[in-house]
């Protein structure tokens, strides 16, 4: 056998072989590059595709309840205050009733010296004494010139002139007599009384203190009749209509925590405040006990009855543009279609709407925005839905 037959390859056959498979090597690499490539790029379009879309969590409507509350805060005062002032000047004397006392009407609550108007009584009595006496003597001597007319020893104008001076002193008699009553009816002010039952809630005046009379000097006490008291509350316009006389309401109070008392609504303003928006309501309660203090402030709940098939929505569903307040719902195909709503009661996190949706309507609860008729939207998984309602 010749040596011949056992002869490696040549060098050039060993390194054709070896171009050719680093050809092949290569276009693997080009043929791997571009399938993955076009793998990336297909991808790509469809993630583009899926955020172009838009994922919307939705709700259902909801019922309304067949009542509900309104809970407003209200300010309460006595049902009766009495601010008492001085009717005649001079100083306190004495004073029998201090805050908290409780009194009837017509009981003494102080007294006040008044020595200026005591002369003043002297004086006019006097006054009333010298008028009396010289109406006295012009009558005497109308009588006697009346006589003398009889004999005609005097002329009917001077019997005339002595009955007319008769009857001027009659009328300075009766001037006198005037002042003195009136004198004598403001003396009768000097002493300070209740004008009716009640709690003394304030006095501010004390004994020697000098006393001005009328509005325009100091308030000496306030009586309070606190066995009832009255509650005002300023309602909210879209409310005023349902809360009407004789509705019931509950009450509660800083104070008591826990506790609750009970109001009646007694009269409406029948107005709405242009500065507020509001009507003022006033309540009468029950303070036989004397717990409620006037002046204190109190929360008050009513209830109003609502309609039981109303649809409440939350409020992050509306949407108010310059097509007025509407919402978005989703239809069987994904697709967007805004309804246009009104709302009848408004309670913060969720609407009542009066008209615009059915019960099974899917209202999408945060509409992003540039959300447009038409638009087809993904809708979020339930688990996503709820936790981005508690992020919002």
């Amino acid at each position: 056998m010749s040596s011949d037959s056992f002869q490696s390859p040549s060098p050039r056959r060993r390194l054709r072989l070896a171009g050719i498979i680093a050809a092949i090597v290569v276009l693997a690499i080009v043929v791997a590059g571009v399938a993955t490539r076009a793998n990336d790029a297909h991808k790509l379009r469809k993630w583009t595709d899926e955020q172009s879309t838009p994922t919307v969590a939705i709700v259902a409507p909801e019922t309304g309840d067949a009542n509900h509350s309104l809970q407003l805060p209200g300010r309460l005062d006595a049902y009766a205050r009495a601010p008492i002032y001085a009717r005649v000047s001079g100083y306190l004397k004495y004073w029998k009733a201090d805050i908290g006392a409780k009194v009837k009407s017509g009981q003494l609550l102080a007294e006040i010296e008044t020595p200026d108007l005591d002369q003043q009584l002297l004086q006019a009595r006097a006054d009333l004494a010298s008028a009396q006496a010289n109406a006295a003597l012009a009558g005497t001597t109308a009588k006697r010139w009346e006589a003398m007319r009889d004999s005609d020893s005097v002329s009917k104008q001077e019997v005339d002139e002595k009955t007319g001076d008769y009857t001027a002193k009659q009328a300075l008699a009766r001037s006198g007599q005037a002042n003195v009553d009136r004198i004598v009816a403001l003396k009768s002010f000097t002493r300070i009384v209740a004008p009716f039952d009640g709690v003394v809630t304030a006095r501010e005046t004390d004994v020697g203190a000098l006393i001005n009379a009328g509005g325009g000097g100091q308030e000496l006490f306030v009586v309070s009749d606190t066995h009832m008291l009255r509650m005002y509350v300023n309602v909210p316009q879209n409310y005023a209509p349902s809360i009407r006389p004789g509705a019931k309401a509950t009450l509660t109070v800083p104070e008591y925590p826990g506790k609750t008392f009970t109001g009646t609504v007694e009269a409406s303003a029948n107005a709405i405040s242009a500065t507020t928006g509001t009507t003022l309501v006033q309540l009468a309660v029950d303070n036989t006990d004397g717990q409620l203090l006037p002046g204190s402030y109190a929360s008050v709940t009513f209830d109003l009855p609502t309609d039981a098939g109303a649809l409440r929505v939350p409020a992050s569903a509306l949407v108010f543009d310059d097509k007025g307040l509407r919402i978005a719902v989703v239809d069987g195909q994904n697709k967007v279609a805004f309804k246009t709503v009104t709302i009848t009661r408004d309670y913060g996190k969720s609407v009542e709407l009066g008209s615009g949706i059915a019960a099974g309507d899917r209202v999408i609860e945060s509409p992003p925005d540039g959300l447009a008729d038409g638009d087809t939207v993904r809708i979020a998984a339930p688990e996503k839905a709820k936790a981005t309602h508690a992020q919002a």
